[in-house]
């Protein structure tokens, strides 16, 4: 960790040392050794936040979700802890919020997102009581899978938000396994009523897993709810209220009586960027972006990637997977002064638990079409999926993604004679494709 002189310089800053940044930083250090690379990221934690629906799920303990941020800054690079209070791109510079100037030559603009839990009045003063969890929170998940295993019946409710948010299928995999759990229990099945309550339109934004989750909602008679946004908690009456905008009619408020909430809170941009001249055209406040080569219209020398990005894509750890190589290549094109040749295809992927011996492994890019890693029918629910996301995907995000290694082949050798024998294979990406 370095000191804090009033002013510093570095070749590339990185702001935010959550997934998108640490895996720049290994992929530059590995492009280019020399290079001088600073990371300002004020959390000593770093967490897999893919793992905690496992928690919510009670498949994973919290803490093997949590690693110390020292321990994953690469080798050679400079971490200040600290957080950006204001951005200056027009010199060049970052003022972190303990007064600190930094000036670099290229930035990375990696900082995540911002969760509006006091944008749901009720919500903040009812999370972990009362029966109302949410797995966007490594404070609150243990408490989702603690409410799941306490429950003795009556109504559930899962919503989703009307803003972008960190893995769009979250809202969902935690009421799949919860519907298994309930319905696992003598007495309890009968008794209950699933919910989800979406502010959404439909139920998944790519129509070709839109239809197979239509087939696991069918399946488990779960009552879908779309253009309900949850925009009030009152926990101790256990009441939720959302508002309603039907296709025909006029919005109106309902309230709905629940014995669990399982609440997911609107998301946008961290107010840092928001405020900032980064900060892209549409609510939210997300950076612009272009969306193949990921530098920002503005400002050549600042690429922006991972959730604060905005980019026509879903948010998660496997778009980070998809974006971050594209981001160090045409970060060093730019300051060797070549043209940006690296071109990110929009591939994301959302492993969609739909119960507990079955994922969905939603892989799409730009164009809302599936796409797959392996040689099988992604639309699919797979019991080998569901071990993808379960064993394979958290010891593959520490010992692969972070450290920065190139090509989805060498993801998986460690687990190749396991992949052989769940009967899969495994597809060479494309050069110019995103998660090349």
């Amino acid at each position: 960790m370095s000191d804090s002189p009033a002013t510093v310089s570095t070749k590339v800053l990185i702001v935010g040392g959550g997934a998108a940044g640490i895996t720049v930083a290994n992929l530059l250090r590995k492009q280019r050794p020399a290079l001088q690379i600073t990371i300002l990221e004020p959390s000593s934690d770093h967490f897999y936040q893919p793992g905690w629906t496992l928690v919510g799920g009670g498949l994973m303990p919290v803490e093997r979700t949590r690693r110390n941020e020292a321990d994953l800054i690469p080798k050679g690079v400079t971490w200040i802890q600290a957080a950006a209070s204001t951005f200056d791109p027009d010199q060049n510079a970052v003022i972190t919020d303990a007064g600190q100037r930094i000036q670099y030559e290229a930035m990375v603009l990696a900082t995540g997102l911002q969760c509006r839990w006091d944008w749901i009045p009720g919500l903040v003063e009812s999370l972990g009581r009362n029966g109302v969890c949410s797995n966007y929170s490594n404070r609150y998940a243990p408490y989702t899978w603690e409410t799941i295993e306490a429950f003795q019946g009556g109504t559930a409710i899962f919503t989703m938000p009307g803003t972008p948010v960190k893995c769009g299928g979250a809202p969902q995999k935690v009421m799949y396994m919860a519907d298994d759990r309930f319905k696992s229990r003598s007495g309890v099945g009968v008794n209950t009523k699933v919910m989800f309550c979406t502010a959404t339109a439909g139920i998944f934004s790519v129509p070709a897993y839109a239809a197979t989750l239509r087939q696991v909602v069918a399946r488990r008679g779960i009552d879908a709810r779309f253009r309900w946004n949850l925009v009030e908690v009152r926990g101790e009456k256990k009441v939720a209220v959302f508002e309603v905008t039907p296709e025909e009619g006029e919005p109106h408020r309902q309230e709905l009586h629940f014995d669990m909430l399982h609440a997911v809170p609107p998301m946008t941009a961290p107010e840092v960027v928001a405020n900032s001249p980064l900060a892209g055209e549409g609510p939210g406040g997300w950076a612009a972006a272009d969306k193949q080569t990921l530098q920002h219209p503005g400002w050549p020398n600042v690429f922006c990637l991972g959730d604060v990005a905005k980019l026509p894509t879903s948010k998660t750890a496997g778009a980070v997977r998809g974006e971050a190589p594209i981001a160090a290549a045409n970060l060093i094109a730019q300051l060797e002064g070549r043209p940006l040749t690296a071109h990110y295809d929009g591939y994301t992927v959302c492993p969609l638990i739909t119960g507990y011996n079955r994922t969905l492994m939603a892989e799409f890019n730009y164009e809302n079409k599936p796409v797959s890693s392996f040689l099988v029918d992604p639309t699919k629910e797979r019991w080998s999926m569901y071990l993808m996301k379960t064993k394979m995907l958290p010891w593959l995000y520490w010992n692969r993604m972070l450290p920065g290694e190139p090509h989805e082949a060498r993801y998986l050798k460690p687990f190749k004679p396991l992949v052989h024998a769940m009967g899969l294979d495994y597809r060479e990406p494309k050069a110019t494709a995103g998660h090349s």
